[in-house]
């Protein structure tokens, strides 16, 4: 994910064009693969058992390597020398930029301290982004938020990050009191712990969003689209909700519905957070246990 992140900040500050970020990433991308197609490259996996670690990732809130492990298709050890060929994201990504010759490794070090200085971050958390740990990124983006707040906002973007653009990148959330976009899916939960949870952006933004996640070339309409966005937040809720039940808090999620033509969005605490992919954004909008009117 940082890789997305400071290629959108090195074109803000001018260091690099759209069209020399496209050329790195594709660079990147040919030198980096999925875990479970490197399993499968490497005959430690079966395509079989790594469809259905990809399957069952849409359901649990676990890492590919993880699952392959409970599942006993792959040990710790084997795991652990499949990551170290998959590569570290954020150097493949600074590698690149090097080797076009677009900046000096020092230009590359001097623009991430830049970075780190400009959005007040330690030590520490840069880590965090570097290593590319979702857990420990997302809080940085909330602005110490409460925790349920933070705990929906993780399995929101981790399985946005896994089931539908592993290239996605976030920016700082913001309270709103009112959001007014093309389109909004959305889908509200009571019990224990009262929330609506939505995605909401232009046609295409959430048009994009579909395609990435049902892996369809086609899709013909909004509604397709956000019924799609529809069962990504059923999804998102339910591994939340079944987390939940462990602790013996009750939750019932009530059908997800959408609206189309230029939703609008209020109520007196939504945190909205933005998801990047390419040049389009969705916002992700979180609010627990307050009302809010959606029309």
């Amino acid at each position: 994910m940082f890789d997305r992140i400071m290629g959108r900040y090195l074109v803000s500050k001018g260091r690099l064009s759209k069209d020399q970020l496209s050329v790195v990433y594709q660079i990147q991308e040919s030198k980096r693969a999925k875990l479970g197609v490197i399993a499968v490259t490497e005959k430690l996996m079966t395509v079989a058992q790594a469809e259905e670690i990809n399957a069952l990732q849409a359901t649990m809130d676990k890492r590919f390597g993880d699952l392959a492990i409970e599942r006993g298709y792959l040990s710790n050890i084997q795991v652990g020398r499949l990551l170290s060929l998959q590569g570290d994201e954020f150097l493949t990504f600074t590698s690149a930029i090097v080797e076009r010759g677009y900046l000096s490794l020092e230009d590359v070090n001097q623009v991430i301290a830049d970075y780190q200085h400009d959005k007040g971050l330690n030590d520490s958390q840069m880590e965090s982004l570097k290593r590319g740990d979702i857990d420990a990124i997302v809080p940085i983006f909330l602005d110490e938020l409460e925790p349920e707040y933070v705990s929906l906002f993780k399995y929101g973007i981790k399985n946005m990050y896994r089931l539908v653009d592993a290239h996605i990148c976030i920016d700082k959330a913001c309270t709103k009191h009112d959001l007014k976009e093309e389109c909004v899916s959305y889908q509200r939960f009571k019990g224990d712990i009262n929330a609506t949870v939505a995605l909401a952006g232009s046609a295409s933004a959430i048009q994009k969003m579909a395609k990435s996640y049902t892996r369809e070339e086609f899709i013909e309409t909004q509604e397709d689209a956000l019924d799609a966005m529809c069962e990504l937040i059923n999804c998102i809720n339910g591994l939340y909700a079944t987390d939940k039940s462990k602790s013996a808090l009750k939750i019932e999620l009530e059908p997800p519905t959408f609206i189309t033509r230029f939703s609008e969005l209020s109520g007196d605490d939504m945190h909205v957070i933005p998801i990047y992919s390419g040049e389009e954004v969705v916002y992700f909008i979180v609010s627990i246990n307050s009302e809010v009117d959606i029309k």
